[in-house]
Order: structure tokens, then sequence, then C-alpha cells
């Protein structure tokens, strides 16, 4: 028997705040919660650590052309499975689910405009799409832009990001690295300046050809940027790499890149290095 009776209190109707699905995002290297919009605004780039987070081919151009107006072209190019590749999926089942999810256009998309008043031609490789890696019609694209570049007489960037060759496609996909060599060398052949972009991954057979071989090669700050991965390397060799080895600070340090600029920097640095290059080749052909 009880000595005495606590009333109850009628309970109060708590009011649940429904908070958005991506308001907040994680920062990858920091581990901070920060606001998306910030990091949006930020060129995406986090604020509290300065890492930058990847991006979309079309956000790539979204920065980069002047009020984010350009005009794509070799959109139609389709990989084809001339291997009847499968492991646990066919090729082609897997170019289906990625069409799907990232847009037609493969690993690369290509556009023209204008970049400070100057007209350019930039491909941007999208990770999304298998990684970025490099297939055949990745091989035929950058071939395509470098060709338009050639005949229009226009700067070529490429914005590169990607896990190196495809290996669905085998040998066709290695002989991209000569192709798109080949088609460099007859810009470089007249005078036609090409900058070579390199972000977070940029590795394998995309860094044994075209990536390094820009009149300028620029890097995002921490990107990593390699043939074989680190963990690779140490098996192989059976020894400890330095720290921060195959970072981009790194390279810059070993003369492998020409210099870091950060995101919202990237289109100024390039307007300036585009500007000296173009006066060169006008005075040469004067």
């Amino acid at each position: 028997m009880a000595w005495f009776r606590k009333e109850k209190k009628p309970k109060e109707a708590v009011e649940k705040v429904a908070i958005p699905e991506g308001l907040w995002v994680k920062c990858d290297d920091c581990k901070e919660i920060v606001y998306r919009k910030e990091v949006e605004q930020n060129f995406n780039v986090c604020p509290k650590c300065g890492y930058h987070f990847r991006l979309s081919a079309r956000e790539r151009f979204e920065i980069l052309f002047d009020d984010g107006k350009y005009k794509e072209f070799a959109g139609d190019i389709r990989s084809a499975d001339p291997l009847e590749f499968r492991d646990t999926k066919r090729y082609r089942d897997r170019l289906k689910v990625y069409e799907a999810r990232v847009g037609k256009g493969d690993a690369v998309l290509c556009a023209e405009g204008k970049l400070d008043g100057i007209s350019v031609v930039i491909c941007a490789m999208e990770y999304a799409f298998m990684g970025g890696s490099m297939g055949s019609v990745v091989g035929e694209k950058i071939t395509l832009a470098a060709e338009r570049a050639l005949e229009k007489k226009e700067p070529l960037l490429i914005v590169s990001t990607s896990g190196g060759a495809r290996m669905q496609e085998g040998i066709l996909s290695l002989m991209q690295m000569a192709k798109i060599s080949a088609a460099l060398a007859r810009l470089a052949d007249a005078r036609l300046p090409y900058v070579s972009i390199l972000t977070d991954p940029t590795t394998g057979g995309v860094t044994a050809s075209y990536a390094m071989l820009g009149d300028l090669n620029i890097a995002e700050p921490k990107a990593l940027i390699a043939f074989a991965g680190p963990r690779v390397i140490e098996q192989t060799i059976r020894q400890t790499l330095p720290e921060g080895f195959q970072r981009a600070e790194f390279l810059v340090e070993h003369g492998m890149v020409d210099l870091i600029t950060p995101r919202a920097e990237m289109k100024p640095a390039l307007s300036r290095f585009l500007h000296m290059f173009t006066g060169k080749r006008r005075e040469a052909a004067s």
C-alpha cells in the first residue's frame, strides 16, 4: 500500500523537427561534420581543413567556363564489348548500370567555350563512371578534342581523375595511351598549349600517358597522383615509403608536377598561363 500518490502530469507533445537529408557532409580528411551548402559555396572544398571533395565533369565545366556556358560535343560515342568480357557481371550490363546512374558520355565529357575570354577545349573525366577508367571511348573522345583544338587553333585542357586503364577492354584500353599521346604531339608541333589538371585520384595508364604530358601540369592540393598505388609498391619493394608519397606536394618537391593550385584559384591561374601561352604563339606567328 502506497503512503502517497504522485499525480501524473500529462505528457507534453514533443514536436519532432525533420532534418532534410544531405544537409550535412562529413569531411573525408578532418572528419568534421560541415554544412553542405557552405562546402558547395566554397567550390566543394572543406572550410575547416581545405580538403578538396571530388567533382563531377559538369561541375568542373561550371567552374572553368565563363558564366558556366559551354557546348558539349562527341557525346554520342558508346563503348562496345569486343572482348565479351564477364566477371561477376557482363561488361555491357555494367555500362548500362553506369549510364543509368551517371548519364551518357562514358568516363569523360568534352566541351568548348571561353575561359576568361579565351576560346578553349576542355575534357573533364567523370570518376563516378567506372572510376574514370580509360577505355576506347575515353581515348576516342580525348583524341577528337585534341583534333578540334588543332583545327580551331585553341588551347586544350584535360582535367584528369581516374583509376587507370579499363580492364574490361584489355589491350584496346592500353592502346589509348599511345593514341592520345600522338594527338597531343600534333598539338605540340602546332605550338598549341595543352594544360593538364591532375585531381584526386589520377593513377594507372592515365598518369603514364596524357596526364603527365602537359606543357603545364597543375595539381589540386593533396591529390593522389601515381602509376601503381603506395600499397602495391610497398609490397613489391618491401620498404616503407616516405610520408606523403605520391601526393601532389611530394611530386612538386621532386619535379614531377609544376605547381599546386587550390580549386578557388584554378581558373585565375589558368587564365594567366593561357594568356601567356597564346601571347607567345601570336608573336611566333607574326
